[in-house]
């Protein structure tokens, strides 16, 4: 997944996408999206990357993490609540995935506050109208398809960056899932 973004962003700038929403987005809502996405992203790798580490100590009993903890507890012999600190276990590692998710939701209102932003832009010239002179018409024309723009682009950048990241999350969610039922069936239906 990370080659696939990387691979995009390539893209993105080498057709000139990038600097086409830069210049045309006179509000910079656009280069604040990319910017908590490329920061979301960098978090969503840290959290991959634990999550891996964490899934990997099943079979590494070296490598002190909560799943290896959990598995530890519930390998000795007494007492033990698996399905408690199973569930215990879940809730703190789907926990990590939260800023992400908020993320999702700021990059999706931060588009949606964009368009807005871009209407009224566009339509903040329609008042200043006098007389219906040719060459203002035309100069309103030029104002309004630049708030159209700014209204546009932002929506766009907003609607992919939190679509990708959202997908980037449930991919996450998804390995946490397979491996709270690996353990769920390993442990608790064993007992």
């Amino acid at each position: 997944m990370l080659s696939l973004v990387v691979f995009s962003s390539y893209l993105v700038v080498d057709l000139g996408i990038l600097s086409l929403i830069i210049e045309s987005d006179r509000s910079k809502i656009s280069l604040i999206i990319l910017s908590i996405y490329v920061f979301a992203c960098a978090h969503w790798f840290y959290i991959s990357i634990n999550l891996d580490k964490e899934i990997s100590s099943l079979e590494n009993t070296n490598n002190p993490t909560l799943i290896r903890s959990f598995v530890d507890k519930a390998s000795e012999e007494g007492s033990y609540d698996y399905k408690n600190n199973l569930d215990l276990l879940q809730d703190e590692l789907s926990n990590r995935h939260a800023l992400g998710y908020l993320a999702v939701d700021i990059l999706l209102k931060l588009g949606l506050t964009g368009t807005v932003i871009g209407f009224i832009l566009m339509l903040l010239p329609i008042g200043e109208i006098t007389d219906f002179d040719p060459q203002i018409l035309q100069k309103l024309l030029g104002t309004m398809s630049g708030g159209m723009a700014v209204a546009l682009y932002t929506t766009l950048t907003g609607l992919v960056t939190s679509m990708l990241l959202k997908f980037q999350y449930f991919l996450l969610d998804s390995d946490l899932s397979n491996t709270i039922n690996y353990l769920a069936s390993k442990f608790i239906d064993e007992k």
